[in-house]
């Protein structure tokens, strides 16, 4: 009897234990079901909260701040991309218009000149002809009529942190086919070209017209190379960039602690085809005033 007894239990319990297992089954298969359908409702609208809370942050952030007597109440965006940290140099894509380049080259062209050198000490004339070809002009802000060097003048005070009495009026250069500019600095060391009183800081160029072939503007020791080799100052090699309508190009030639910095060496590359038009406007490292 008590072996009939277990048969029975276990024929009783088996198919009990088999479809308890087949509903468990289906109702986790259904829950889960739910539950992703839950989830799939539920994540767009978490990115939508998402997003809105990020709009509202970066509105947030670029609300203007209340400023100092000297400061402005808008907020500017001037984009660039960093070149080179040696020397330090930065690109302004787009920094002026087509039209306002025009106007900076209509008022240049009658008044160009073959561009001139300042000599170092044991230079003449005649022993440096044929390091700078090109011709060009000086305009100051205040003699454009039209206003435009007057916007830029303040365009790149903005850029450079540096006040617009600090910079020198802008100088105005056409290269032609087969003219250049030789490597050199634009800050001048006291031991050639005697005592200064005030130092090149910072020079910005704003490209007036895109050029075919050639005219680029070299770096040849960024980054310090070439600058323990016996370089050809005529060569045009290292870092170029080239030149691009209405855009600008900001370089440091002394370093933070007031020294010249060796790597900001820099020349204009031959042009090949085309023409090239680029206003400079050299900054001072204080008010200048270059009538004194």
């Amino acid at each position: 009897m008590k072996t009939k007894t277990k048969r029975l239990g276990r024929k009783l319990v088996l198919p009990e234990v088999f479809v308890l297992c087949c509903l468990f089954f289906l109702a986790g298969f259904y829950a889960s079901g739910l539950l992703s359908r839950e989830a799939v409702n539920v994540r767009p609208k978490l990115r939508r909260l998402e997003m809105v809370e990020g709009e509202a942050e970066s509105e947030k952030e670029h609300r203007p701040m209340a400023h100092g007597v000297t400061g402005e109440s808008s907020i500017d965006s001037i984009p660039f991309q960093v070149l080179s940290w040696k020397p330090r140099a930065l690109y302004f894509p787009g920094f002026a218009t087509p039209d306002q380049c025009k106007a900076i080259i209509d008022q240049a062209k009658l008044q160009l000149k073959p561009s001139s050198l300042a000599l170092r000490e044991g230079e003449t004339v005649e022993s440096t002809k044929g390091t700078r070809t090109s011709s060009g002009t000086f305009i100051s802000a205040s003699e454009d009529k039209t206003g435009v060097l007057d916007f830029v003048e303040r365009k790149i005070a903005k850029a450079t942190m540096l006040p617009r009495s600090y910079g020198e009026s802008f100088n105005i250069l056409r290269y032609e086919i087969g003219q250049k500019y030789d490597s050199h600095y634009d800050a001048f060391n006291p031991a050639e070209y005697g005592p200064q009183s005030s130092q090149r800081l910072a020079s910005f160029l704003l490209y007036l017209s895109d050029v075919e072939e050639g005219g680029e503007t070299m770096f040849p020791f960024e980054n310090e190379s070439n600058i323990y080799s016996n370089y050809e100052f005529k060569r045009c090699m290292g870092l170029k960039v080239k030149p691009k309508l209405g855009d600008g190009l900001l370089f440091y030639s002394l370093l933070p602690n007031g020294t010249i910095d060796q790597t900001s060496l820099h020349g204009s590359c031959p042009v090949t085809k085309g023409e090239k038009w680029v206003a400079t406007k050299w900054i001072r490292d204080q008010e200048y005033n270059e009538f004194l």
